[in-house]
């Protein structure tokens, strides 16, 4: 045995040692601590703490563009309404309008007023994100921020991809983030930030139900990315809904993800989807569970075109599926009416100081407007006139006048998209009826095609080939396009054109129904496109634009059968103006394909001739 005095010996040196080792650790160790200090300074000012005007609750959010559009929780959002008062880390109070809710998804948009450079969050990647690396939340836990600077808790991501159950079918939290970072009410549509202080999620949800309202260590956030998904769609001012594909899914028992029921008149089953397919992919995802589907499709808003792999029979088949809504229009408007959550609690008021007092620490959101200045003056419901300018009500809108801000965008960029083809600005409104877009080319084939779009009459016409006779089609009559596209026909070309130039000379209101979708894929695939849908009798058209290009019309017979899409391709390429290729598409199959030679605009002429 080991006489006393070596072993005492021996423990000196292996604390000698360890000191050491510390010591040599030590630069690594103030160079974390100063990369976590400046990314806390880099962060702490996009956050905003949100205050309910009158002092009925509040919350928090953050920062993502310098002209003040920041996002939050829709249930931080909700009590206020219109108006909301938020306070940033510099001191200072800005008053913010609501601009779009996600009501399934628990986002809102809302916009600070009062300057152009605000700072602003850097939106990270949250796919990358991964269990065991650093974040930290920023936020206004139990409304503590009465002097405008917000509480930071640091911790790791615990998990990500969790799902957690809606409360019927809204506040559902899809491929959420979770983390052991303190998030205790109040935290609510804040953010969290990686180590480097860029963004990855809004926290929205803590693990609270039967531990008592307070942090447990389990606090969930919706991914950045979800909310990139939804970004578009907020913007337009619309209360917006999540996707569905149409078809339920349970893991099998082997493993996989299996369609146990499936919709007809769904866009999957039409691609070919059927109950006991596998699904192995969807919007680019993997799907091994029938958790990892619901995962994906929760992120994914209405009417969003993506990627769909399945296993059907043994083969493997790659397609495209246009998603539609978890809930109609009238019923996610009533659910969210009855369902709205109560404001987050405010700490029981509080007996005022004596003078010479310390401060109290908590307990700032009293029920008077004294104890909690940043709540705002408004009670009566009046709006300050700086929000009052910005937002309009109307029905299935949290604010209209967001939405007519961007039809008339939209509306103006379609005019200018093929300049040879629209009416001149100082042309009479109606002008449209003096003139006529005539448009020549070929098919892939061969054959020569002359289009002519006016407005009482649309006519193609195929040229003669070796094996076909010439072949005219036309359009006389709004029943005439809705039958072109309900039949699948290439006469539907002429509908999505027709439409279009409709819509260039008469603009939003007077075409029809009009409104701004939001952004979404082409053909499935990034970047977003805007998307300006307008209706007029039975035919919808959805027009595409990217960057004030038109690249697709989508012509809309009825929700139960493809539509017509009118692809335009080359736009823009090597600086044309005009498109070079035309595609007409039903599905995912091409049935006309157009290699345009010219586009012009003529005076209208008189035609004859019946469709063939």
């Amino acid at each position: 045995m080991m006489p006393r005095m070596f072993r005492n010996l021996s423990a000196v040196f292996l604390a000698i040692a360890a000191t050491t080792a510390c010591w040599a650790q030590a630069p690594a160790v103030l160079e974390f601590q100063q990369q976590r200090v400046e990314a806390i300074e880099r962060a702490v000012p996009t956050a905003v703490s949100v205050f309910v005007p009158g002092g009925g609750g509040g919350g928090s959010g953050v920062l993502i563009s310098p002209d003040g559009y920041a996002l939050t929780n829709f249930h931080v959002s909700s009590p206020a309404g219109v108006h909301m008062r938020c306070g940033l880390a510099d001191g200072n109070v800005y008053d913010a309008v609501i601009i779009g809710i996600d009501p399934v998804g628990d986002l809102a948009l809302i916009r600070l007023l009062g300057r152009d450079d605000f700072p602003a969050a850097t939106l990270a990647d949250s796919d990358r994100v991964q269990p065991g690396d650093w974040c930290f939340v920023v936020g206004n836990p139990f409304l503590l921020a009465s002097n405008l600077q917000p509480s930071v808790s640091w911790g790791i991501v615990s998990g990500v991809r969790r799902y957690q159950y809606p409360a019927g079918t809204l506040l559902e939290y899809a491929n959420c983030i979770q983390t052991d970072a303190a998030i205790n009410p109040g935290n609510s549509g804040g953010p969290i930030y990686d180590a480097r202080g860029d963004l990855i999620g809004i926290v929205g949800r803590a693990s609270f139900e039967k531990r008592g309202r307070v942090n447990v260590g389990v606090g969930y956030a919706i991914s950045i990315n979800q909310a990139k998904n939804f970004l578009g769609y907020l913007h337009s001012g619309r209360v917006v809904d999540h996707a569905t594909l149409g078809a339920t899914v349970v893991t099998d028992s082997e493993g996989g993800a299996v369609v146990s029921n499936i919709l007809e008149s769904s866009d999957a089953y039409r691609r070919g989807l059927r109950y006991g397919d596998e699904i192995l992919e969807l919007a680019g995802q993997p799907i091994m569970t029938a958790n990892d589907f619901k995962n994906v499709l929760a992120t994914l808003p209405k009417n969003w075109r993506v990627s769909l792999v399945f296993r059907h029979g043994g083969e493997t088949i790659e397609t495209l599926v246009r998603l539609a809504g978890v809930h109609l229009e009238d019923e996610l408007l009533e659910k969210m009416a009855g369902a709205l959550p109560p404001p987050p609690p405010r700490p029981v008021p509080q007996p005022k100081p004596a003078e010479n007092s310390e401060p109290k620490l908590e307990g700032d959101a009293e029920e008077d407007s004294e104890a909690n200045p940043h709540a705002g003056s408004d009670g009566d419901g009046q709006l300050p006139d700086a929000v009052a300018a910005l937002y309009e009500q109307r029905r299935g809108y949290a604010n209209y006048h967001v939405n007519a801000q961007h039809q008339q965008r939209l509306w103006h960029a379609l005019r200018t998209a093929l300049p040879a083809a629209t009416p001149s600005e100082d042309a009479p409104s109606d002008s449209g009826a003096a003139n006529e877009w005539y448009l020549q080319g070929s098919t892939p084939q061969g054959r020569s095609v002359e289009i002519l779009i006016g407005d009482d009459v649309q006519q193609i016409t195929l040229g003669e080939t070796d094996r076909e006779e010439a072949r005219r089609l036309q359009l006389q009559e709004p029943t005439h396009a809705y039958q072109a596209i309900e039949e699948a026909s290439p006469a539907a070309l002429l509908a999505a054109l027709g439409n279009l130039k409709r819509f260039a000379r008469l603009g939003p209101g007077r075409y029809g129904d009009t409104y701004y979708l939001g952004t979404m894929p082409l053909l499935g695939q990034w970047p977003l496109r805007d998307v300006l849908v307008a209706t007029a009798g039975d035919v919808e058209t959805r027009f595409l634009l990217h960057e004030g290009r038109l690249e697709s019309i989508e012509a809309f017979a009825g929700r139960d059968r493809d539509p017509a899409e009118l692809l335009l391709r080359g736009a823009g390429a090597e600086d044309a103006e005009l498109p070079q290729t035309l595609e007409l598409r039903f599905g995912t199959t091409p049935a006309l394909i157009i290699q345009l030679q010219s586009w012009t605009t003529r005076p209208a002429t008189l035609h004859s001739g019946s469709s063939s």
